[in-house]
């Protein structure tokens, strides 16, 4: 850890929006943000730790620049202000991966010698908007992404041979085009320029294919150390059934799948599921199903249709979850609900809903992924909260029972028995013991229990645990 300010390095100056802590020590921030949070957090949870990113300085693996023409008639780049929707002119950035500057130096001189015309945001005139690097730390493979108006790029070939004679380090380059007014936005039509169009990113032992406008965490060692913990978080054999909620391009589906659990991840997004199946399939994961669609109308579905989740995972965008999947939570009652959180506010609030309907937070810990911002990613692991405060007694007298309605068989034997000669296989007597205890139903003080102290109890699998409600059912149990 480094107790250098980011001051000593930077030339962009105090207009630059993009580094708040810059006048900080990184041990300063560390303190700083983690009192932030637990403020926001208030009573809801303690932050156990925060842990630093092992990049301080050039750990982001996507730069953005916008380019502009200076008063001299210079082509030259900076970082956007939304604030006034101006831009701070830079030459180099102390947290962009260490090519990007210059190449965004050298492609400033490109575009002035060929004479392409920059986009003017006021009088919406203009050509070249602005210019992407993302790098794969792992297989240091480079995206050039250059985004257009719509049309050519002029004298394409020689333009993309003098830069890449400039600098062969980028593997690939791709033209975006972008028709919007948004300053830095990407538009849905591409075009490969060189390359295959994509780039190669290793985490937690599996490759993520990484295309122009998918999504994938900025600092990319830190990331790894997040989705480890997030694993660790949920728990999960062989024997259990996940959701990754707003899985995007699915890293922590894919990550989680690794303890031989079966998933499925839920994406709105139609082109991150797309590059979310191509991961998969890249990795030869065939236990995780990827699903273009609402995350909360599915786990409605599953809920009705039987299924049950022994964890969530949940990574939604800044603004939160949506209150509809919020709900699809409380109704489905997964065991576990691990968030990911870059926001904290939101985190603290959907947590206070979750709170009132049976949830608590039963840890929480910091990850630093933007070093000099104030912005910090939150892993947190909720639980269902029954204790006995929830319940109340009530007296029934021995005549007020209808004793004669209640069937006497749908024995631990006659529930085997139905399972078998219906679907074909055989279930067990703790697999029957699971499913009446999520049914209210007695089951006596032995069943459901480690023979071994700290050993591991078996999770039923969804298809037995359907085939045993069925019987329950039939025996008139539920």
């Amino acid at each position: 850890m480094t107790d250098e300010t980011i001051n000593s390095l930077c030339t962009a100056g105090k207009s630059c929006p993009g580094c708040q802590l810059k006048n900080l020590t990184y041990s300063e921030q560390l303190l700083l943000k983690r009192r932030e949070a637990q403020k926001e957090l208030g009573g809801l949870c303690k932050i156990s730790d925060i842990i630093a990113s092992p990049w301080v300085f050039e750990y982001r693996n996507k730069a953005d620049a916008l380019f502009f023409e200076d008063k001299n008639k210079n082509i030259r780049w900076g970082i956007y202000r939304s604030s006034d929707g101006n831009c701070t002119a830079a030459q180099n950035c102390a947290i962009h991966p260490k090519e990007a500057d210059a190449i965004f130096n050298d492609l400033a001189l490109l575009l002035k010698s060929f004479k392409i015309k920059i986009y003017n945001a006021k009088s919406k005139t203009g050509f070249f908007r602005y210019a992407m690097v993302r790098k794969a730390f792992s297989s240091e493979q480079i995206m050039l992404v250059l985004v257009t108006r719509e049309g050519e790029l002029p004298k394409e070939r020689s333009f993309i041979n003098a830069l890449i004679k400039k600098h062969p380090e980028i593997t690939t380059v791709v033209q975006n085009i972008y028709c919007g007014d948004t300053a830095i936005m990407l538009g849905t039509k591409e075009k490969i320029l060189f390359g295959n169009g994509y780039i190669e990113e290793e985490l937690c032992s599996k490759k993520f294919r990484i295309s122009p406008r998918s999504f994938f965490q900025i600092n990319t060692l830190q990331a790894q150390n997040l989705y480890s913990k997030a694993k660790e978080f949920a728990s999960l054999n062989e024997n259990s059934v996940f959701l990754d909620a707003y899985c995007g391009t699915g890293t922590i589906g894919i990550v989680a799948s690794q303890s031989g659990a079966r998933g499925f991840g839920v994406e709105i997004n139609s082109a991150a599921v797309e590059d979310a199946k191509i991961n998969a399939e890249i990795n030869g994961e065939k236990n995780i199903e990827f699903i273009c669609g609402d995350a909360g109308d599915f786990a409605e579905n599953y809920a009705k249709n039987g299924g049950h989740f022994d964890a969530v995972f949940v990574d939604p965008p800044r603004r939160g979850c949506s209150e509809k999947f919020l709900q699809s939570l409380v109704l489905t009652q997964p065991s576990k609900i691990v968030y990911v959180s870059c926001n904290v506010k939101t985190l603290a609030r959907d947590a206070s809903f979750l709170k009132k309907n049976g949830y608590k937070i039963k840890k929480a810990l910091l990850f630093d992924m933007f070093p000099h911002t104030n912005h910090v990613e939150t892993v947190a692991l909720l639980v269902r909260n029954i204790s006995t405060k929830d319940y109340v007694t009530v007296e029934v007298r021995p005549e007020e029972l209808e004793l004669g309605s209640l069937k006497t068989h749908g024995t631990y034997e006659e529930i085997k028995s139905y399972v078998l000669n219906k679907y074909g296989f055989k279930i067990s007597t703790l697999n029957i013991s699971q499913v009446k205890r999520k049914c209210g139903l007695d089951v006596g003080e032995s069943y459901n229990k480690p023979k071994k102290q700290d050993s591991k109890v078996p999770n039923c699998p969804p298809e037995k645990e359907k085939a045993i409600m069925d019987a329950l059912k039939h025996f008139g149990m539920i």
